[in-house]
C-alpha cells in the first residue's frame, strides 16, 4: 500500500542508504517519492497515512519501511542530474565509476551499423547486453543484436535514477548480470515544467540543445502527465583541433598512404607511377605518362583519413511521453504509459581506399582506358575516393506502451500488494549508406573507353559503345578518370559508382507479468515477506540489408539477413526472513532468497537462485551480503544472425611447414582424407607460400558471426559483501564499502577461422569441418564460416566506496561533501579454451580506480557545486618500443598486445563547476563549465586500434576541451 510520509529525514536517509549520489551531492525531493516501482494506489485513510511508505527497491520485489537493503543501490535524482549540466541519459550515466566504455559511443562512427547514434549502458567493462534497463520498473526495448539505448528516455522526466550493482537474474531475469539501471519517471507531476538547456565547447562545436516541456494534472480520480523532449547534439569534426586531427595524435601525422591522386602499378614491369599534382591546380592529365612520378611513399602523395572523419556523431531526439492514472476504487488503480521517440544520426568517414588487390576478383584500369598512360597495359589501381566520404544516416522510432491494474488487499491484518501488467516495446529504423562502390560499375568505369565525335569520354569501344549514363540497371556507363584525383572527378562519374544501400532493422517484445507481495506470517524478529510472479514474453527482430549489400556487389562487407522469434516463460519467488532483532550483537539480521525458472522456446530452461542476508550488528554498522547466480539469454542475433563478410588471417593445419600436419599424423591423416597431398602450402596473398607460422591472409569472404541455433546462456555468479557506516556521534556522515566477483562463464563469443580449422582436423569435429570448402585447383580454404559458440569466460573483481557528509549548517550556508569511487582488482578473459588469457586491468580502457569528489554550497536561492572527476593512470601501446618512442615501459609485457612494451599515462582529473539561482518566480537559472582547467585527455592507441575511436586515439568518453552551458527551468 502506498502511504504518502512528508518526513525529509527519510527521504534522505533513503538516498543514503542506498549509498548517496553517484555524480554529485545527494539530493533528494522532501516528499516521499510517488513514482516508484511497483507501487500501489493508496487509499485516504488518515490514521494509515501517518505510517512510513512502504516501497521495493531495484533489485527485490518484496515491499518494506527498511531503507538499508542486501544489495548495493546507489541513487541518483533529478537535482544530482541538473548539476552536471548535460542532457541525455547516456552522457548522465557515463559519468558513474562503475561504467565502463560501451562498444558503440559517440566517436564509433563507422559505417553500417544499427547502434550508431544510441547511448548504451555497460557496466563494469562486462558489455552492454549483460546489463539490464528498467523504466519504472518494466523492461526497455532492446535490439536484435541485446543493445539497450537509452537516449530515449526523457531526462528531464526522471525522478530519480536506481542503480543496482548486483546480479539479479533471480528477480529480473536475463540479462541482469553486471547490474540493473532502473529509470524511475516522475508519473505523479502536477502544473508545468519547461526546461532548457544549451551548452556548447569552447572551440564552439558539439554544441547541445535541449528543451523539455512536462505538464501533469491530478484529481479525485486519478492523475495524467505529458513529456515533450527535443536534444540536438552538433558534430565535432576531428580535424577541428590538433589532439584529433590525426589518428594517431598531434606527435605524429598518420598519413595514409592511399592518397586521392592515383597510383598506378603493373607487377610484370614493376612499374609504380603516381600523378603529378599541385595543391591549387589540382592534378595533371591522366593520360600522359609524363605527368606521373615514381611512387616513394611520400607524404604529399598519401592523405590523413582523420581530416574527413567525425568525431562525435550529430543526433537529433525528439519524443513524448505520457502516463496516467486512473482509481477504479480506494485499492484498485489503472496505470497506463506510452512512449514515442525519433532520433537521427549521422556517420562519416573518409572515403573509401581502393585497391585492386583487395578483391578476389580484382578491378584493373583497362589497357584500353581513355585515361590510361599506358595503352595496352592493365594497371593494378590504388587510390582513396576522398569526393566520395562514406556517410549513413541512421533514423530510428521507438514506441513503448504499457497498462494495467495494481493495488491491495488486507488478510487479517496483513497487507498485500499485486499487479498484472502488459506491455510492448518496438525499435525499428533504417541505414542509409553512401560512399562505398559499385564493384560493377567500377569495372565498367575502368574498362575500355574512347573519346567519341562530341568529344566527350564513352564508355566501351568505337565499335561497341556503351549508352552514357548513371543507371546500372539500363545498361548505362559513365567513365572514372581514377588516376585523375579529384579534381578529374565528374559529378555523373561519382554518381556511377557511388553504392547507395539502404538496410532495415527492427525489433519487437510482448510482454505479460503478475505479482503479488506481502506478508505471510510473523517471526520473533518481524514479519516473514514473501513475493512471487509470472512473466511471458515473446521477442522477435529483423535486420535487412538491401540486395547490393548481401550480394557482396559494393566495397563496404557483405551481409545476410537476420530474421527470428522466440518466447519465454517465467515464474519467481522471493522470500525475507528476519532472523534476529534487539539482541546482543544483532540489532538486527535478516536473510532473503529467490529463484527464478525460466523456460525459452530456443534453447530450454535455466534456474537460477539468490542468497543475501542483512545484518546489523549495532545501530551504526549494516553488513551486507549476496550470493547470486545470473544467465544472459542468446540474443536474436546470436542465434539467427546471418553474418557478415571478413577478411580472417588464419593458419592452414593442412600447411607442410608449419601447420600441425608437419608434427601430427592424425591431422595428416585427416587432410590426406581431404584430398590434400602432402607437402601442401598455404598462400599469402601474392600467391607465394606462407612464411611463418602465423598464416595468411584469406582472400576469399568469410561469413563471420552467423547465428548458432545450438547456443545456451550464458551463465554467471556474483559474489559480494559491503559494510555501510553511519557514526552516531558524527551527523550527517554516511560511509559504505563494497567487494564484488564476477565471473560468466559460457560467454558467447565469435570464433576464429583457427578455430574452425583446429577443430575440423586436430579435433575431427564434423560439424566444424562443414564450415568451410576448399579451392578444387588449388586446395586453399574457402568459404568458411564462423558464428558464435558458448566457448570464453569473463571475470572481474574489486570494490565500490563512498563517503557522504552533509555537515552542520553554518551562517555562510550548507556545505555536503560526497565521495564516490570504484576500485578494480582483477578483470580478465578468455574467447575460448585455447585462446590467451587476457588480465588487463590497467590497460586502456579498463581504469583500475575511477572516483567523483564532489563539494555542494547552498545558501537560500543561490546553490555552488563543484565536482571533481578521477581516472587512474593507464597503459597503451608504444608508439615504437625498438626505438623508445613514446614508450616508457619498454619491458612490460601484455598477451592481449602481442608485443612487448608499453606506454603509461598519468591519471587524469577534470573539474566541473556550477552556479545556481532560484528565482522568485519559481524559475532556475544554472550556468556551469565542465572541464574548468580545459585538461586535455592522453593519446590512447588502444582506443583506435580496437574501434572505439574511430577518427582518433582518444578515449570518447574523455572530455576534449571546455564544455560551457546554461540552463533554466520554468515552474507553473
Amino acid at each position: 500500500m502506498k502511504l504518502v510520509s512528508n518526513n525529509p529525514g527519510l527521504a534522505v536517509k533513503l538516498g543514503l542508504a542506498l549509498g548517496g549520489a553517484v555524480l554529485g551531492p545527494a539530493s533528494f525531493a522532501q516528499d516521499a517519492p510517488t513514482g516508484s516501482t511497483d507501487t500501489a494506489q493508496g487509499q485516504p485513510d488518515a490514521q494509515k497515512a501517518q505510517q512510513l511508505q512502504t516501497i521495493t527497491v531495484t533489485g527485490s520485489r518484496i515491499r518494506s519501511v527498511d531503507l538499508e537493503t542486501q544489495q548495493p543501490v546507489f541513487v541518483l535524482s533529478q537535482e544530482d542530474i541538473r548539476k552536471t549540466g548535460l542532457t541525455t541519459v547516456g552522457d548522465i550515466v557515463q559519468r558513474m565509476t562503475v561504467v565502463g566504455t560501451p562498444a558503440f559511443t559517440s566517436a564509433s562512427v563507422l559505417a553500417s551499423n544499427s547502434e550508431q547514434g544510441g547511448s548504451y549502458i555497460d557496466m563494469r567493462n562486462l558489455g552492454a547486453q549483460r546489463v539490464l534497463v528498467l523504466v519504472n520498473g518494466k523492461r526497455w526495448s532492446t535490439s536484435v543484436s541485446g543493445y539497450t539505448d537509452v537516449s530515449d528516455i526523457p531526462a528531464a522526466l526522471i525522478q530519480r535514477v536506481e542503480v543496482l550493482k548486483d546480479g539479479a537474474s533471480s528477480v529480473y531475469g536475463s540479462d541482469a548480470i553486471a547490474g540493473v539501471v532502473n529509470f524511475i519517471l516522475n508519473e505523479d507531476f502536477t502544473g508545468a515544467q519547461f526546461d532548457a538547456t544549451y551548452g556548447q565547447n569552447e572551440k564552439g562545436d558539439g554544441e547541445t540543445t535541449n528543451y523539455a516541456l512536462t505538464l501533469g494534472a491530478k484529481g479525485d480520480k486519478g492523475s495524467v502527465v505529458f513529456n515533450y523532449t527535443y536534444n540536438k547534439q552538433s558534430p565535432v569534426w576531428a580535424r577541428s583541433r590538433a589532439l584529433t586531427a590525426s589518428n594517431y595524435g598531434p606527435n605524429h601525422e598518420g598519413r595514409l598512404f592511399l592518397g586521392p591522386w592515383g597510383e598506378l602499378y603493373d607487377p610484370a614491369s614493376g612499374l609504380d607511377i603516381v600523378l603529378n599534382h599541385d595543391a591549387t591546380t589540382g592534378a595533371s592529365p591522366s593520360n600522359d605518362p609524363a605527368n606521373y612520378h615514381a611512387w616513394t611513399g611520400a607524404p604529399e602523395d598519401s592523405f590523413n583519413a582523420s581530416s574527413q572523419m567525425l568525431e562525435r556523431t550529430p543526433t537529433t531526439l525528439n519524443s513524448v511521453f505520457t502516463h496516467g492514472t486512473y482509481n477504479l476504487s480506494d485499492n484498485i488503480a489503472f496505470k497506463a504509459s506510452g512512449m514515442y521517440s525519433e532520433r537521427r544520426a549521422f556517420s562519416q568517414i573518409a572515403g573509401y581506399p581502393f585497391s585492386s588487390g583487395a578483391f578476389s576478383d580484382p578491378v584493373y584500369l583497362s589497357g584500353d582506358s581513355y585515361f590510361n598512360p599506358y595503352p595496352g597495359t592493365d594497371f593494378e589501381v590504388y587510390r582513396r575516393t576522398i569526393e566520395l566520404p562514406r556517410q549513413t544516416r541512421n533514423s530510428t522510432h521507438t514506441l513503448h506502451l504499457d497498462a494495467g491494474l495494481e493495488g491491495w488487499f488486507d488478510v487479517g491484518e496483513r497487507e498485500w500488494n499485486w499487479d498484472v501488467g502488459l506491455s510492448y516495446n518496438r525499435n525499428e529504423g533504417t541505414l542509409a549508406g553512401s560512399g562505398n562502390l559499385n564493384r560493377q560499375a567500377m569495372a565498367l568505369a575502368l574498362g575500355p573507353s574512347f573519346l567519341n565525335a562530341d568529344g566527350v569520354v564513352q564508355c566501351g569501344t568505337p565499335d561497341a559503345p556503351l549508352p552514357l549514363g548513371t543507371s546500372l540497371n539500363q545498361g548505362q556507363c559513365t567513365p572514372f578518370d581514377i588516376a585523375g584525383g579529384p579534381s578529374a572527378s565528374t559529378p555523373e562519374a561519382l554518381q556511377f559508382i557511388n553504392a547507395l544501400t539502404n538496410t532495415r532493422f527492427g525489433s519487437s517484445e510482448r510482454a505479460f507479468t503478475a505479482n503479488i507481495t506481502g506478508g505471510l506470517f510473523d517471526l520473533p524478529a518481524g514479519e516473514f515477506a514473501f513475493a512471487g510472479g509470472v512473466e511471458s514474453r515473446q521477442e522477435k527482430g529483423y535486420l535487412y540489408p538491401d540486395l547490393a549489400s548481401q550480394s557482396g556487389n559494393t566495397t563496404d562487407l557483405a551481409a545476410n539477413s537476420t530474421s527470428g522469434r522466440y518466447r519465454v516463460n517465467e515464474v519467481y519467488v522471493e522470500f525475507n526472513a528476519p532472523l534476529l532483532k534487539d539482541v546482543p550483537g544483532a540489532q538486527s539480521l535478516s536473510v532473503d532468497v529467490a529463484s527464478r525458472y525460466s523456460h525459452y522456446s530456443n534453447f530450454g530452461s535455466t534456474t537460477n537462485n539468490k542468497y543475501g542476508f542483512s545484518w546489523k550488528p549495532f545501530e551504526d554498522l549494516l553488513v551486507r551480503g549476496n550470493y547470486a547466480e545470473g544467465f544472459r539469454a542468446p540474443t536474436l542475433d546470436d542465434t539467427f544472425g546471418g553474418g557478415s563478410q571478413s577478411f580472417d588471417t588464419f593458419l592452414d593445419p593442412c600447411d607442410s611447414a608449419y601447420g600441425s600436419a608437419a608434427t601430427n599424423p592424425a591431422v595428416a591423416a585427416r587432410c590426406a582424407a581431404d584430398g590434400v597431398p602432402a607437402g601442401f602450402r598455404q598462400q599469402q596473398q601474392n600467391k607465394t607460400p606462407i612464411t611463418g607460422p602465423g598464416g595468411a591472409q584469406s582472400l576469399t569472404a568469410f561469413n563471420a558471426g552467423a547465428g548458432n541455433a545450438g547456443l545456451q546462456p550464458e551463465t554467471a555468479v556474483t559474489k559480494t559483501l559491503g559494510l555501510v557506516y553511519s557514526p552516531g556521534y558524527v551527523s550527517g556522515l554516511d560511509m559504505s564499502l563494497d567487494w564484488y566477483h564476477i565471473r560468466v562463464d559460457n560467454l558467447i563469443s565469435p570464433i576464429s577461422a583457427d578455430y574452425v580449422l583446429q577443430q575440423c582436423y586436430e579435433q575431427g569435429s564434423p560439424t566444424y569441418c562443414a564450415q568451410f570448402g576448399r579451392d578444387p585447383a588449388t586446395l586453399q580454404v574457402v568459404n568458411l564460416n564462423r558464428g558464435n559458440a558458448n566457448l570464453g569466460y569473463l571475470e572481474t573483481a574489486g570494490y565500490d566506496y563512498s563517503v557522504h557528509y552533509r555537515l552542520p549548517e553554518f551562517s555562510f550556508g550548507q556545505l555536503v561533501a560526497s565521495l564516490e569511487g570504484s576500485y578494480v582488482t582483477d578483470y580478465e578473459s578468455q574467447s575460448s579454451p585455447d585462446a590467451v588469457v587476457d588480465k588487463e586491468v590497467g590497460q586502456w580502457p579498463y581504469y583500475r580506480n575511477r572516483a567523483n569528489l564532489s563539494l555542494d554550497w547552498s545558501r537560500g536561492d543561490f546553490g555552488l557545486t563543484w565536482i571533481l572527476r578521477y581516472y587512474s593512470g593507464v597503459r597503451d601501446l608504444c608508439w615504437d618500443a625498438t626505438a623508445g618512442i613514446e614508450c616508457n615501459q619498454p619491458g612490460y609485457t601484455s598477451p592481449s598486445w602481442g608485443q612487448i612494451g608499453a606506454n603509461r599515462h598519468g591519471a587524469t582529473a577534470f573539474n566541473d563547476v556550477q552556479f545556481r539561482w532560484t528565482a522568485p518566480w519559481k524559475g532556475q537559472f544554472r550556468v556551469g563549465i565542465n572541464n574548468v582547467f580545459d585538461k586535455q585527455p592522453s593519446i590512447n592507441y588502444q582506443a583506435n586500434s580496437l574501434g572505439y575511436n574511430s577518427a582518433s586515439s582518444v578515449d570518447p568518453n574523455l572530455d576534449l576541451d571546455r564544455y560551457l552551458y546554461v540552463g533554466y527551468t520554468q515552474k507553473f
